[in-house]
């Protein structure tokens, strides 16, 4: 009964402290990434080995489908499952429905009889990443003070690395040693460890309801009642116009006003009931937000159009590796499918360290910088790449390109996360919704082309290669020209030509200063 304790509103919540705290909710959504991972990448070595034991041909062909499905049902599922988290204010309920999802897609895929159940098991699969991709980004940054946002984020990610470290090598040996169910047993008994823990999570939203601010810990929001039927009331003085940030969640979001003098002075100020955590303000109602106008709003922010493209590109260039990377490795230097997966081992290490830097450097740097650095020192490792006469060298370039270019997503998910604080009606879910839009777009295509470049051209690792490097240029122009509050390009400018009409976004500006002052709150209880 204390899994579900959160839902109930007599009695408070065991553990409230450590389950709604920033840390536990890190840490539950970087597993959530590291097991939506594991299952998808687990499967991949045994998939063809499976087909042709089900007397299937082209099973290079069909597998790549699989895995289309796979994205398929991730695009699909996004803009659903954005809007509803946003118009509902849930994030625990979806992200614990998810979770049972893929548990029932797995043991589906496991006892599969024909192709078309695999690839409807595939696609609940890319549903149930989309939950825990949209929701669970989105109470990360819910529950996460906004200077440690990048932080935070990129300790979650590394979830991501960890994920694909583990499920192809796992995949290959526990069906090699126990046969083909093996592999969807073990993700299954992952999948379940993380249904526990999201069990256990508490919102922030919830805590708020019992005195506690997992964002600010030292802070006294609301006096605990003593006796469990009691209903706690406050009292929160504030001038008659409240700014409330960006998101339509306004039992998560933080309110923010100028600080307010003696309450005396202010002969007109509203006093706010709040029973436990339901404000009662016609000003503070949530509205739902169309679907339309939350398009519009982010195509009219450049700082959220280049976020998104470069989620896009990033999902491009990874997949486009998949299907020619070990067909290069085995042409010019003779791997084979166990030399092939230590190759992997060694491009992935390196992202477990770069996305936890990046986001830690972030929240002291900014976005701006980080982005630009980690792009332009990924450059020149995708030429070198090209070159066939040392393997040391190519695999050190591999693991120094995936280091820098895995540094990227911690940038890129705080960076929305800030356009959403700053854009009126557009909430974490809304923004990680695109991202996971354009992320799941690129993976879905990246494999194909990938393949029929390989495969076409003359030299097809090396095109594959150069195409990335233009694509890296493309995205380093397009955040030294946009991302940041302040980019990299306007600061340029300002020092090498100090006139009026080179300066900060009047509203970029004007954010920080709201940042300085919040509204006070004093908590009263009524015996």
């Amino acid at each position: 009964m204390g899994l579900w304790m959160p839902f109930s509103s007599n009695r408070k919540p065991w553990g409230l402290h450590w389950r709604s705290s920033v840390w536990f909710i890190t840490t539950v959504v970087g597993f959530g990434i590291t097991t939506d991972l594991l299952v998808y990448s687990i499967i991949i070595p045994v998939l063809p080995f499976q087909l042709e034991r089900l007397s299937y041909h082209k099973v290079s062909s069909l597998t790549g489908w699989l895995l289309c499905a796979y994205s398929g049902g991730l695009v699909l599922s996004t803009i659903p499952i954005a809007m509803h988290s946003e118009r509902y204010s849930m994030r625990r309920i979806p992200l614990i429905l998810g979770l049972i999802a893929l548990i029932g897609s797995q043991v589906m895929f496991m006892e599969a009889p024909n192709y078309a159940v695999m690839a409807v098991a595939r696609v609940l699969q890319g549903i149930s990443s989309s939950m825990v991709w949209i929701v669970g980004l989105a109470l990360l940054c819910d529950t996460t003070p906004e200077k440690n946002v990048g932080k935070q984020l990129g300790i979650a990610m590394t979830g991501l690395s960890v994920g694909l470290l583990v499920g192809s090598p796992a995949g290959g040996a526990l069906y090699t040693r126990f046969g083909f169910r093996a592999p969807f047993i073990f993700g299954s008994i992952c999948a379940v460890v993380d249904l526990f823990l999201r069990l256990l999570l508490i919102e922030r939203n919830v805590a708020l309801k019992w005195g506690y601010d997992p964002s600010e810990p030292t802070a006294v929001v609301m006096k605990e009642a003593q006796d469990a039927s009691s209903t706690p009331d406050i009292q929160l003085s504030s001038i008659p116009v409240a700014h409330v940030h960006g998101s339509t969640d306004t039992e998560t979001n933080e309110i923010e006003e100028p600080i307010v003098p003696d309450k005396s002075r202010l002969p007109n100020a509203r006093k706010l009931s709040i029973a436990r955590g339901s404000i009662i303000d016609p000003a503070l109602a949530r509205r739902s937000t169309p679907l339309l106008s939350v398009i519009i709003k982010l195509s009219q922010s450049p700082r959220a159009l280049v976020a998104l493209t470069m989620a896009f590109v990033y999902g491009l260039v990874q997949s486009m590796q998949e299907p020619s990377l070990p067909l290069h490795l085995q042409a010019v230097w003779n791997f084979n499918s166990d030399r092939v997966g230590l190759a992997y081992l060694a491009a992935v290490v390196p992202a477990l360290i770069s996305s936890p830097l990046a986001g830690f450097y972030v929240d002291r740097a900014g976005s701006d910088y980080i982005t630009c650095i980690c792009l332009l020192l990924a450059l020149p490792w995708w030429i070198v790449m090209t070159l066939r006469f040392s393997l040391p060298l190519f695999i050190f370039a591999l693991a120094a390109q995936c280091f820098f270019v895995s540094g990227v997503v911690a940038p890129v998910t705080t960076e929305l996360a800030s356009v959403s604080r700053k854009m009126a009606g557009v909430g974490y879910a809304h923004v990680y919704g695109a991202f996971n839009l354009a992320f799941g777009i690129g993976t879905a295509v990246g494999p194909v082309i990938g393949g029929q470049i390989y495969d076409r051209a003359r030299h097809g690792w090396t095109a594959l290669c150069c195409i990335t490097s233009a694509l890296i240029v493309v995205c380093v122009t397009l955040a030294f020209c946009y991302t940041g509050a302040d980019p990299l390009l306007a600061k340029v400018l300002r020092h090498h030509y100090p006139i009026d009409s080179i300066r900060k976004n009047p509203d970029e500006e004007s954010s920080t200063t709201d940042n300085t002052s919040r509204t006070h709150i004093v908590s009263r209880v009524r015996d």
